[in-house]
């Protein structure tokens, strides 16, 4: 059967912060999350999004505890004004789960200039969770970092890590979602040096039926391609977003999760199924590399610990 949400505790008392959480799996989750008693704040890159998100949060659980911050993680002055936003609304706050993507757009640039995938995904949760981490660290919370079956395919260029000297939508995509699971391991083997009580668990969804796959491409020509064949292999091949949330309450509120553990579906390879420990990459496991890319970030980003 596998993991479900039955399987929490009441989570009364808690606050959960999830970025992307206006649509998909970020609001499945949050559904989850409050009907099981916890509070949840959702982030959102506009304000129209996030309201409509609080009031699908509020119809599917009346009695739920629910608000709203506005972030672009791909923008560092967003960034910086969502964790202060999210600091001031959560008094305390136990997880925060890095749900927030874009998948395979055209070539785009950050106004650093970074890629918009490796930026959104992997270098604005980096820069989100610094900013948060005193919040997590007095209340021993957790870090869930949302990665992909992508992972498996993904390499960590550090020659063009921003993609300048070739770009794929594919390439750059399972790039950002390789970096992410390297990115919680190490950050799991350096909260472990400093004797830190907070955790961080990657998960992700297997294949879910999401509108991640339309909304983050555009309309040249590739892109038309990508939204045809996914509104096909999502009629035909994937679970629904509910169940593909399952990990993410999981990796972010289940008392018994496991340190090292890298949590999603376990069947037809990893697309969907029973929600459990999943299958690791060997390229996820190079603990060189991902030191490599943690210091790189650093230069890019900031420093994690202040």
């Amino acid at each position: 059967m596998g993991w479900t949400p039955d399987a929490l505790p009441n989570l009364g008392g808690k606050t959960y912060a999830i970025t992307g959480g206006n649509s998909g799996l970020g609001l499945e989750a949050a559904k989850i999350l409050a009907a099981h008693g916890g509070r949840v704040v959702i982030t959102a890159r506009s304000e129209a999004k996030g309201k409509g998100a609080l009031e699908a949060v509020r119809a599917a659980v009346p009695s739920a505890e629910v608000d709203f911050v506005t972030l672009d993680l791909s923008e560092p002055d967003s960034v910086k004004a969502g964790a202060a936003a999210l600091t001031e609304a959560c008094p305390t706050l136990h997880a925060v789960i890095n749900n927030a993507g874009v998948m395979q757009p055209p070539e785009t640039r950050t106004s650093e200039g970074f890629e918009l995938q490796l930026a959104t995904n992997h270098i604005g949760h980096f820069r989100l969770n610094a900013a948060l981490f005193p919040l997590l660290q007095a209340s021993s919370g957790r870090i869930a970092v949302v990665s992909s079956i992508a992972h498996k395919f993904g390499t960590i260029d550090f020659d063009d890590l921003m993609s300048e000297k070739s770009y794929s939508p594919v390439g750059a995509y399972s790039q950002s979602k390789l970096a992410n699971i390297l990115y919680a391991f190490e950050l799991q083997r350096r909260l472990k040096e400093r004797g830190s009580a907070v955790t961080a668990v990657p998960c992700h969804p297997g294949y879910s039926a999401t509108n991640l796959q339309s909304a983050g491409v555009g309309m040249d020509g590739g892109s038309v391609m990508f939204r045809w064949l996914y509104r096909v292999t999502n009629a035909v091949m994937a679970q629904s977003a509910t169940h593909g949330a399952y990990p993410l309450v999981l990796a972010a509120a289940d008392p018994d999760v496991e340190s090292g553990a890298y949590y999603g579906p376990t069947r037809f390879g990893d697309a969907r199924g029973p929600v459990g420990k999943s299958a690791i990459a060997d390229v996820a496991k190079d603990e060189a590399g991902a030191r490599r890319l943690w210091d790189l970030t650093e230069k890019l980003a900031g420093p994690f610990f202040a």
